[in-house]
C-alpha cells in the first residue's frame, strides 16, 4: 500500500513538534539574569599604589545580606596585570538581621618594584555580581642625594606588637599624633632589651645621616614614652658595624650624623626606652652625603 506523500510530510511536522516540545534543553533567552541578595561595597573605590615592599595599597571588603535568609557568601577577587593581592578569597556567614549587619576584611595591593606606571583594575564578585575597582601605579619615588632611602622600603624587626604594622615605621608619616595602628612601629617584649628595627635598602648606598622620630606628642611625651638609648648601625658586606650610639634621650627626633659608610641595610639597636618597656619608633630616616 503506498502512502501518499502529503500524509508523511505531516507525520513528519507533528513528531518533530513532539520532540521539540518535549526537549528539557532551556532556549538560549531563557538563562535567568544574575541576581543576588548580597551586597558588596569596596573602599576606596580607586586606589593608588607604588612599587615599594613597605608600600602596599589598602582596600576593605564589604559584604552586606540583605535578603531575608542566613547564608553563607564567598567573594572573590580577580586582579588583572601585576597586581598582587594579601587575599583572592573572602568567605563570611551572613545573618539576616534588622538593621542589616555588614561584614568587611582587608586586603592589600602590592605590585613588584619593576612595574611599569600604569592603569590596571581588580575585580571583587559574589554570585555572579560584580564591583570593579580601578588601581593606579605609580611611579617609584626617587631615591637618590638627599632623598630618605629608607621609605617604603623593606623593614624587619625582633618583634612588632599586635597593635602595630612592621612597615609602620618607614610609610612616610612621622606624627606621632597618628601614634597607635595608622603609623609607627612599637615592639612586642615587654620589659625585654634590646630589640632591633631594619631597613633593607633597594641598592647598597653610601649613608651618613639618620633621623629617628620617636613617639612624642602631647599625650605621650617623650621623656615618658620615648626611645632612651640606642645604637645606630648599618650593614656592610654583611655586617652590622655600629656607627653611632643615643644616651639619656628625652627628645622625640633625633639625627645622627657619621662617616660616609657603604650600607646595604640600617638598623636601630635599641637598648632602653624612657618607661623602660617597650621600643617605640614613628618613623626612621636614612641619608647619604
Amino acid at each position: 500500500m503506498r502512502i501518499p506523500r502529503q500524509t508523511v510530510l505531516a507525520a513528519g511536522a507533528v513528531l518533530a513538534a513532539a520532540l521539540i516540545g518535549s526537549s528539557s534543553m532551556p532556549s538560549a533567552t531563557s538563562e535567568p539574569s544574575a541576581t543576588s541578595d548580597v551586597a558588596v561595597s569596596v573602599t576606596p573605590e580607586r586606589l593608588n599604589v607604588v612599587g615599594l615592599p613597605c608600600f602596599p595599597g589598602s582596600l576593605n571588603l564589604t559584604m552586606t545580606n540583605t535578603g531575608t535568609m542566613d547564608r553563607y557568601a564567598d567573594l572573590t577577587l580577580e586582579p588583572t596585570g601585576p597586581l598582587q593581592l594579601s587575599r583572592t578569597l573572602f568567605s563570611s556567614w551572613l545573618p539576616a538581621v534588622d538593621p542589616d549587619q555588614p561584614v568587611s576584611a582587608p586586603v592589600e595591593v602590592r605590585v613588584p618594584r619593576d612595574t611599569a606606571p600604569g592603569s590596571y583594575q581588580l575585580t571583587a564578585e559574589v554570585d555572579r555580581k560584580q564591583v570593579t575597582v580601578p588601581v593606579t601605579v605609580d611611579p617609584l619615588p626617587p631615591k637618590g642625594p638627599g632623598d630618605n632611602l629608607a621609605l617604603g622600603e623593606q623593614a624587619t624587626a625582633s618583634s612588632t606588637h599586635g597593635n602595630f604594622t612592621l612597615c609602620g615605621a618607614v610609610d612616610g608619616d612621622k606624627d606621632s599624633e597618628h601614634w597607635d595602628t595608622l603609623t609607627g612601629w612599637n615592639d612586642g617584649t615587654r620589659a625585654a632589651f634590646p630589640d632591633t628595627y631594619d631597613v633593607a635598602l633597594a641598592t647598597p648606598a653610601t649613608v651618613n645621616r639618620v633621623e629617628l622620630y620617636t613617639l612624642d606628642s602631647a599625650r605621650y611625651p617623650a621623656r615618658l614614652n620615648g626611645l632612651r638609648d640606642w645604637d645606630v648601625q648599618v650593614k656592610s658586606a654583611g655586617t652590622w658595624q655600629t656607627v653611632a650610639q643615643v644616651r639619656g634621650n628625652t627628645a622625640g627626633h633625633v639625627t645622627t650624623t657619621f662617616a660616609p659608610t657603604q650600607a646595604e641595610a640600617v638598623r636601630i639597636l635599641c637598648l632602653d626606652g624612657n618607661d623602660h618597656t617597650y621600643s617605640r619608633i614613628v618613623e626612621l630616616e636614612a641619608y647619604g652625603s
